[in-house]
């Protein structure tokens, strides 16, 4: 294939990867973490919602970011009487006391219990708004910086550093190192902003350091750690580099990534292959300046699209068949900021 060809067909997926991820946006902002109402996942997630913006940054689209981000801090100023209550009183650590991670389109908590306990998720969203505002992108309105102030606040009540929270995938309570990590690189990136009281920063340092290469007490390797590396860079390069070990080694497979042994989610025999797993392989390497590599993963990427040329949730283990939440936000960005 020519030079041309390969740009051509670059700037085809490109547009395809947009169009996917621009069809899960909703008006206030927000986004779908896919658009199957059947599995609920025409719901709005918090951390979805950045690691989708991420996608569009890429393309240098930073509107889109602040509109969302507004969104989401509309909805935290709505149940704002929530933080106030854990900041005052963070005993007892009932989930229902916690943010709440997921809401309906329209902004509304979801109060159904599952794993409502999501540290990343705030530290994720205070991430991105102390990215935004460094790259003089974000535009304040009346309230914002409280809010984030009380952000902050609430993570030093729940003492997010030991805190057993139900992470990225919503399962067991444990102290995972992927939420200890996003709440720091979140505590990091506002304290231009607010108050950042130093030992909130220390704590979850000494706790980073200790947990790691492992994401939790019963799971060593785990694609959630890629979150450390990238976007939020809280690890060393020795913990970079055990993480990818551990990853590349022990969790890739032909159209995905499986979060870790003894996934139970969508299993058949075998962990299910979540296709985010490539392009985020792939940006990291290309942040590297492995570009082997990150041309390695992006074919990998590409080989996972299916046949619509969506990039879906996951692929049912050792199989070509995907489930049914395509196409996944999350994923779809990724992919658009790997390329």
């Amino acid at each position: 294939m020519s030079e041309c060809s390969d740009c051509a067909t670059s700037s085809a997926l490109r547009r395809k990867m947009l169009t996917n991820l621009s069809s899960l946006r909703y008006q206030t902002g927000l986004f779908a973490a896919a658009p199957q109402v059947k599995t609920g996942y025409h719901r709005v997630w918090i951390r979805d919602n950045i690691y989708a913006l991420l996608g569009f940054e890429a393309q240098g689209d930073y509107a889109t970011s602040v509109k969302t981000i507004h969104a989401l801090l509309d909805i935290l100023k709505k149940y704002e009487y929530k933080i106030d209550w854990m900041i005052k009183q963070p005993q007892p650590k009932d989930a229902y006391r916690y943010i709440h991670p997921r809401y309906e389109p329209h902004g509304t908590e979801i109060p159904e219990p599952w794993g409502n306990k999501q540290n990343d998720a705030i530290g994720a969203l205070m991430w991105k708004i102390g990215d935004l505002d460094k790259k003089e992108k974000f535009a304040w309105r009346e309230g914002d910086r409280e809010i984030v102030q009380k952000l902050v606040h609430y993570l030093q009540a729940i003492e997010y550093w030991h805190d057993c929270d139900n992470g990225m995938w919503e399962e067991a309570e444990e102290v995972h190192a992927s939420s200890i990590g996003a709440c720091l690189a979140g505590l990091i990136s506002v304290q231009h902003i607010v108050h950042v009281p130093l030992h909130l920063i220390a704590h979850g340092e000494h706790a980073l350091r200790t947990l790691l290469p492992r994401e939790s007490t019963t799971k060593q390797a785990d694609l959630a750690l890629l979150s450390l590396i990238w976007p939020y860079k809280v690890v060393t390069q020795k913990e970079n580099e055990q993480i990818l070990k551990n990853v590349e080694e022990k969790l890739v497979r032909e159209k995905g990534i499986i979060r870790y042994f003894g996934d139970s989610y969508y299993h058949n025999g075998k962990e299910a292959e979540w296709t985010m797993g490539f392009p985020w392989l792939a940006i990291i390497y290309k942040e590297l300046g492995e570009i082997h590599k990150y041309h390695f993963y992006l074919n990998k990427a590409k080989n996972a699209l299916n046949e619509q040329g969506e990039m879906p949730e996951l692929y049912f283990g050792g199989t070509s068949a995907h489930n049914e939440n395509t196409p996944l936000a999350w994923a779809v960005s990724l992919m658009e900021a790997a390329k």
